[in-house]
């Protein structure tokens, strides 16, 4: 049993993982902005060993007070996906990279002993290598994915025997969530096959690795269980069905369609330039952790079609909070025109 610091916990992975570390009797600290809302965490509000703190990440005495006290960090916190990190590259530069230094040190004053850094399989860039592993160079095509690999070597060059980082590079989530995100490769093509009734497919042939968000909150959970002899100063790949995007499509029209019979989904294709296509190996996390995913993308697309049946989401085609780009030019939008009224 810990106290987790865990930065962006009412985000998407985090709203599943909180529940999972609580439920394992873990106390928790969620650090987060809690800009797309405080409902993700409404069900457990006033639980026993649950504290909640509004701040930011950039906020250096905040992030120091919030972790006193605290023996394992999960950091999850930051403007996510490319989309997002475009919309305003500074500010994701000041919150992804900037900040990420003084958190770590921050970590380490405050006498934590186990860091875990979510970074991103997209560091791998383009790759025609049939099964890319954690050991293949990194090639980032965005500034999202840049500074999600920059802040790698800056954790793991602060290992020492009472500190241990580890590094994960996840697949695409994909699934159900208390913050729902309908802006990632699955769940985007399940929320229009329910709600339009076609799919339409930017290119087709890229391979995209994908992992359902249980069994990605179930692998942080599980490193903070795992002898510190196996993570210390390691990076696991953490993926599972590696699928090209119309592959994606084929899977979602066939489970849409038997659990909405009346459905039949229509798929068209349109050209893309956005070509980023690899294929994750994610062996090693077997290998040392004896992680294996139990849930697939069929899991992952039944799961949101149950969601949608009994009413989960209310315009998700159209509403901001299910979407990070959406939601942030909207909250630029407002504050431009409050400081216009000024």
């Amino acid at each position: 049993m810990s106290h987790v610091f865990v930065t962006g916990g009412a985000g998407y992975v985090g709203s599943v993982l909180v529940p999972k570390l609580l439920a394992r009797g873990h106390r928790v600290t969620v650090f987060d902005l809690y800009l797309y809302g405080r409902e993700p965490l409404a069900n457990l509000r006033g639980a026993a060993g649950l504290r909640e703190i509004v701040g930011d990440l950039r906020d250096g005495d905040a992030v120091a007070r919030g972790i006193a006290g605290c023996d394992a960090v999960i950091h999850l916190a930051c403007i996510s996906n490319d989309p997002s990190f475009e919309l305003d590259p500074e500010l994701g530069k000041s919150i992804n990279y900037d900040c990420f230094p003084q958190l770590v040190a921050a970590s380490k004053a405050a006498g934590v002993r186990r860091f875990v850094y979510a970074s991103s399989s997209s560091v791998y860039g383009v790759s025609d290598s049939p099964e890319v592993t954690e050991t293949h160079p990194l090639v980032p095509l965005t500034d999202y994915s840049k500074f999600k690999a920059l802040c790698e070597p800056i954790l793991l060059s602060a290992a020492t025997p009472s500190f241990i980082p580890v590094v994960a590079r996840p697949a695409t989530v994909c699934g159900y969530s208390p913050r729902m995100r309908f802006d990632l490769s699955v769940n985007i093509l399940t929320n229009h096959a329910v709600n339009r009734g076609k799919i339409t497919v930017f290119g087709g042939s890229q391979t995209r690795p994908n992992i359902h968000i249980e069994d990605m909150a179930d692998f942080y959970l599980g490193l903070l269980d795992a002898p510190s002899e196996k993570i210390a100063g390691e990076i696991f790949n953490v993926g599972f069905q590696n699928h090209s995007i119309l592959e994606l499509a084929h899977i979602v029209r066939d489970v849409t369609n038997s659990h909405f019979r009346q459905r039949d989904v229509e798929i068209e294709t349109t050209p893309t330039q956005d070509l980023r296509s690899y294929r994750v190996d994610s062996k090693k996390a077997l290998d040392v952790l004896g992680f294996r995913p139990r849930r697939t993308i069929q899991d992952a697309v039944a799961d949101l079609c149950d969601a949608f049946r009994i009413g989960r989401f209310s315009a998700s085609a159209d509403d901001a909070r299910y979407n990070n780009v959406a939601l942030m030019k909207q909250q630029t939008e407002l504050a431009f025109a409050s400081a216009s009224d000024r």
